[in-house]
């Protein structure tokens, strides 16, 4: 994943722009601090803030870092270790049958090789997505849009409502599920797959970005700042995107999640050359 790089008079600020741009949340993406804000006079601060973030990219757990069990002794401890609890009696069949299992099951390690198939997570992603829709009495077909590591998987068909839920909130559940069910199980750490039902992606960008535009101009005309409602992260990167060549105004989100929200505000007026 490509790095941003954002500005704030704050380095939060900064932060809070840069998961915009990046439509994830905090503990899924990581940072650089490029440049701090200088102390000034009376406590103020000059100059900005600057970072550069990006999604963390999803690798796997080192071998190493898993625990090591200790051998066992005879009585039951660990190797080092004084046992509190009193022997028990054991048939002699018992431990043996026990130590051949023991000798004969195998370690379960990660699996270990090349990342996964963009091509094959896809096709279990669609394989999942078609079931749900038909465990709710719909019919649906997919379209699959492959490019490099970034999956998309659209989901079409009548009666998918259920599935959208209010504001694209189902919709966002079935994700993370279909997620589990086509990477994590497959130990693929490489591919971003995202999911689209009935269009629903397409035709929330646009009604936002003209809702916003809307706003904007309000916000210029009147020359007063205007908070728009809680948003989740992809929300609020359609806004900031979709306003994001306009010279006028200015956008910042405040809050926390799932309460943080954009805030619309008049571009501070250019200073006049002297």
């Amino acid at each position: 994943m490509e790095w941003v790089e954002t500005t704030g008079k704050s380095i939060e600020e900064a932060k809070s722009i840069a998961l915009d741009q990046l439509g994830v949340a905090d503990e899924e993406a990581e940072f650089e601090i490029l440049e701090e804000p200088k102390a000034g006079l009376f406590g103020r601060t000059r100059g900005e803030a600057r970072v550069r973030a990006r999604v963390k990219p999803r690798t796997p757990r080192a071998k190493n870092d898993r625990r090591e069990r200790r051998p066992r002794r005879e009585d039951g401890a660990s190797t080092g270790e004084r046992s509190s609890r009193p022997k028990q009696p054991r048939k002699q069949e018992n431990n043996m049958s026990d130590n051949k299992d023991n000798a004969e099951r195998p370690r379960r390690e990660r699996p270990e090789g090349p990342p996964a198939d963009p091509a094959q997570v896809a096709a279990e992603a669609e394989k999942f997505l078609v079931g749900l829709a038909v465990s709710i009495g719909a019919t649906g077909e997919t379209v699959v849009n492959i490019q490099g590591d970034d999956i998309e998987v659209q989901l079409n068909g009548s009666e998918l409502g259920l599935l959208v839920g209010p504001r694209g909130s189902t919709l966002q559940a079935v994700q993370d599920i279909t997620r589990v069910v086509s990477q994590r199980r497959m130990g693929d750490h490489d591919t971003r797959l995202r999911i689209d039902i009935g269009g629903y992606r397409a035709k929330r960008k646009e009604a936002l970005s003209r809702f916003v535009t809307q706003v904007a101009d309000e916000v210029v005309a009147t020359g007063s700042a205007r908070a728009l409602e809680a948003m989740p992260s992809p929300d609020r990167k359609i806004v900031h995107d979709a306003l994001t060549g306009r010279t006028d105004i200015v956008t910042h989100s405040e809050g926390e999640d799932p309460n943080r929200r954009v805030v619309i505000s008049p571009a501070a007026p250019a200073a006049s050359a002297e």
